[in-house]
């Protein structure tokens, strides 16, 4: 009989490296838990939403396996699954608070969102990075990658926030996918029929290479039983989210304007001697910056006119006591992916340096006066480039997830305010980390995870099917006003633009974030608001219902 890792399905892979007799499955096929957002858009839902969570031992050790089935929708998360996932870790961590050692896996078989349940999916993704990085203070948390799909999109986020990862050469890890990249910025950029340059550059033995997998084992079972109880034994963690000033420098070396192979990212990966990194607070400048909704409300709420900075695409200031961090379009930028306000390799690395170093200046205060934190949003995307997935573009949204979430988790109270676009990977590095979601009641305003032509090629529909499916699942819409009926917001505000600049704007807008931190006095320090406002429990327009059925079963089951 094969021994193969990577021909397993899900529950097989769970079943076979726990110990034998030892194993109990949560919320598994017989509980009937299906997506309700599925049958909606003529898609036939899996019993267990292609989510395997199992709980056993492995060499004696109490273990919590999660295991995504790449099977069924490209191991996309959606409501369902992402709840199956984020409330199994809540209870590895509260059994760990509690002294009772358990050891969480995460096998990633996954294209990161469903699509077909985008800005659920989006939710559900930063709820599990808000967990990872929450676990990791008491035990490691390891991902292994066997390569049926690889580990992609917002849960490429998630492999870089995982303490330690171990893969078959038959995996690949990216955050956008060729064919992604080549929709949005042209087959030039990236040509997704090259299937040698895909896998050399997002393959595991150039990802080991250069730090992104720690390891890379035999495809057979026993190979991943041995390397998991190693790690586990040896606590070991990689850090990978905290690795900015190392990237910084290399960034520092790079010139954007000449081609970039691998062997030429693989000398320069090598040579780098990290050197620390500050971002000094945005000062007035004499020229009006690239204008966008995000440059806008940075500048009316900070009170800096013509802000600018020494990394033009991030702006960083101190105001009426608060933190206030947006990043921003600049047409010249040396790095041309993000010349619009997307997120790229320095724009999450610099992000993650302020925050960083506020949470180091605040280390000693007690929670009541550390800095509060708006993150200013308006993020068309991430930055879709070759060069960015070559470096590993998911590390650096990794690591501004990651500040956000620590310093929330420290005590910072973290608001989000979304002038602007919340789009995919974007949005999970700059907005989903906050306690609290701000959005202007602006019809300008897209949130989403995937633009309509990308999404289109992803789930082989045309934009009018797209358009069509999205009348009957407000998560697949792209406007603001749905985005409120899945209970996310805590404030939409009425009667302000994304371009606005009148005093009555600004005093309104002010007072709803005074509004929303003081919600946060005695409020948890997670993201829990998100599923358990009125609008999420109620909602007509499905709130987070399926996401507290999920909840409630764990809670029974666990």
């Amino acid at each position: 009989m094969s021994n193969s890792f990577v021909e397993l399905h899900a529950r097989q892979r769970a079943e076979a490296l726990l110990d034998a007799g030892s194993t109990r499955e949560l919320i598994g096929p017989f509980d009937n838990m299906i997506s309700p957002h599925l049958e909606p858009q003529n898609i036939v839902p899996e019993a267990d939403d292609g989510i395997v969570v199992m709980k056993g031992q492995l060499n004696q050790k109490d273990t919590v396996i999660i295991a995504i089935e790449g099977a069924f929708q490209g191991g996309g998360i959606g409501e369902v699954s992402g709840a199956k996932i984020v409330s199994a870790l809540e209870h590895v961590l509260a059994d760990n608070k509690a002294g009772h050692k358990e050891y969480p896996i995460i096998i990633l078989d996954t294209g990161g969102v469903r699509l077909q349940e985008a800005n659920y999916g989006l939710l559900s993704i930063s709820e599990i990075h808000n967990m990872v990085i929450a676990l990791k203070q008491y035990v490691p948390v390891i991902g292994l990658v066997p390569g049926r799909v690889g580990s992609f999109g917002g849960m490429s986020i998630t492999n870089a926030l995982l303490s330690y990862v171990i893969g078959t050469d038959k995996a690949r890890i990216g955050l956008n996918g060729p064919e992604v990249i080549e929709q949005e910025a042209g087959v030039k950029e990236w040509d997704s029929s090259d299937k040698n340059l895909i896998w050399n550059t997002l393959g595991t033995k150039q990802r080991q290479a250069t730090g992104i997998i720690d390891e890379v084992v035999d495809d057979d079972v026993n190979a991943f039983r041995t390397a998991i109880t190693a790690a586990i034994d040896e606590n070991k963690d990689s850090h990978r989210d905290q690795r900015g000033d190392f990237y910084l420098s290399l960034l520092d070396q790079l010139d954007p304007s000449q081609p970039l192979d691998i062997a030429g990212y693989d000398q320069l990966f090598k040579q780098v001697v990290a050197k620390p990194h500050h971002l000094a607070p945005a000062t007035s400048g004499s020229q009006p910056g690239t204008k966008s909704r995000g440059r806008n409300w940075f500048e009316l709420l900070t009170g800096i006119k013509n802000a600018q900075s020494d990394v033009p695409t991030v702006l960083h200031a101190q105001a009426d006591g608060r933190e206030y961090v947006a990043i921003v379009p600049a047409e010249d930028n040396r790095f041309p992916r993000v010349r619009h306000g997307e997120v790229g390799l320095q724009e999450g690395y610099t992000v993650a340096s302020v925050i960083n170093d506020l949470i180091a200046a605040d280390a000693d205060k007690p929670a009541a006066e550390k800095t509060p934190i708006v993150i200013v949003v308006d993020v068309p995307s991430q930055a879709y480039g070759y060069k960015e997935e070559l470096i590993g573009i998911h590390m650096s949204l990794a690591s501004a997830a990651s500040a956000y979430a620590r310093a929330r988790q420290a005590g910072h109270k973290v608001v989000s305010f979304i002038p602007g676009d919340a789009v995919s990977g974007g949005f999970l590095a700059q907005g989903l980390q906050s306690n609290r979601l701000v959005a202007l009641d602006d019809l300008d305003i897209t949130i989403q995870a995937m633009s309509k032509a990308s999404s289109a090629r992803i789930t082989q529909r045309t934009i009018a099917e797209l358009e069509e499916a999205t009348k009957h699942v407000p998560a697949m819409a792209y406007d603001i006003e749905n985005y409120q009926k899945l209970g996310s917001l805590y404030n939409l505000i009425k009667g302000v633009k994304g371009y606005d600049s009148d005093d009555q704007a600004v005093a309104t807008v002010k007072a709803a974030l005074d509004d929303a931190f003081k919600s946060l006095e005695d409020a948890p320090a997670d993201l829990s608001f998100r599923y358990t406002n009125d609008i999420a429990v109620n909602g007509e327009g499905g709130g987070r219902k399926a996401t507290n059925k999920v909840r409630a079963l764990m809670d029974q089951q666990w």
